[in-house]
């Protein structure tokens, strides 16, 4: 089963106790898979359409729960499910209690004005709508919306929680979605699938871990590698002035620096001013080379002319 998929399964799960909830989140569902249908004797019924088996399912607990009406099912070919309030009645109560508007997304603010409701709301548009990437591969978030306005409203409602969605148009529909990882972590904790949120968060640390390592590791790499070709230049300056006029035109300090680093290519500005008696510290070494640099690159001028 696909990370996606664990989380719906565990979304499945998750119910509100209260009926504004109950109601918040079937008013989700409704507004990506359901619709009002009018029969040519004016009356409505309210029907489902999912090719999901966890969302039918889901749609079918949340009637009975908020409504205590046995909705009809029916199953067509092999993998849309089709749910059903056929009685007039029926509909017309779903309908007041959902408060419809139009079949859109534009849900009524007085419906989800609980933050409660809001979770509930948005753990039904996941459900119908969402996907989360496995955070082994990459950190992605989305829900889908059938025009602008929906996508609009559902990024407005995750603004509530202080968490930042983009919105991207795909083909015909528009994509409210979340790269984020500590963002991910917030949305699947609010609606309520804390056992993928564990997951996510471990696999979340161990990749952070993994490349604050690599990031170590290469850092000092390169500064070992910008440490040896520094000393590879000291050294090839030092033997230039050592075959061009000797060390004996040099100062003690200069002279004694320029024997250490020959015989010490290796080791850092610190160790060479360690070896030094009495010790200097690195700037210090750091100067004489310097010096010895200088003066490299005047004889080599003086040669040229």
């Amino acid at each position: 089963m696909s990370f996606a998929g664990k989380v719906k399964e565990e979304l499945y799960e998750q119910s509100g106790k209260a009926k504004h909830c109950q109601i918040a989140e079937i008013a989700a569902l409704f507004s990506v898979c359901g619709q009002v249908i009018m029969r040519e004797d004016g009356s409505n019924l309210i029907k489902f359409t999912t090719e999901n088996l966890t969302v039918a399912k889901k749609c079918y607990i949340l009637i009975k729960k908020a409504f205590h009406i046995i909705p009809d099912i029916s199953l067509r070919g092999h993998h849309q499910y089709i749910i059903y309030l056929i009685r007039s009645e029926d509909a017309q109560a779903f309908m007041k209690a959902v408060r419809v508007l139009d079949g859109a997304l534009l849900v009524s603010d007085s419906l989800i004005d609980r933050q409660c409701c809001k979770r509930a709301f948005l753990r039904g548009l996941f459900l119908a709508s969402g996907s989360v990437t496995n955070p082994q591969s990459r950190y992605h978030l989305e829900l889908v919306a059938g025009s602008y306005a929906s996508a609009v409203r559902m990024q407005e409602i995750i603004g509530v929680f202080e968490l930042e969605a983009k919105i991207v148009e795909r083909k015909k529909n528009y994509i409210v979605y979340m790269k984020e990882g500590a963002g991910i972590v917030d949305f699947l904790n609010i609606i309520g699938a804390h056992v993928a949120l564990m997951e996510f968060e471990n696999v979340r640390i161990l990749k952070e871990m993994r490349n604050s390592i690599n990031r170590q590791v290469n850092c000092e790499a390169a500064n070992i590698k910008k440490t040896v070709s520094a000393a590879s230049r000291q050294v090839e300056d030092i033997r230039f002035i050592h075959d061009t006029v000797g060390f004996g035109t040099l100062s003690e300090n200069l002279s004694e620096i320029a024997r250490l680093r020959l015989e010490n290519p290796e080791v850092s500005l610190k160790e060479l001013g360690e070896m030094l008696d009495p010790p200097i510290g690195k700037s210090g070494v750091n100067h004489r080379l310097r010096k010895l640099s200088d003066i490299a690159a005047n004889l080599q001028k003086q040669k040229k002319e």
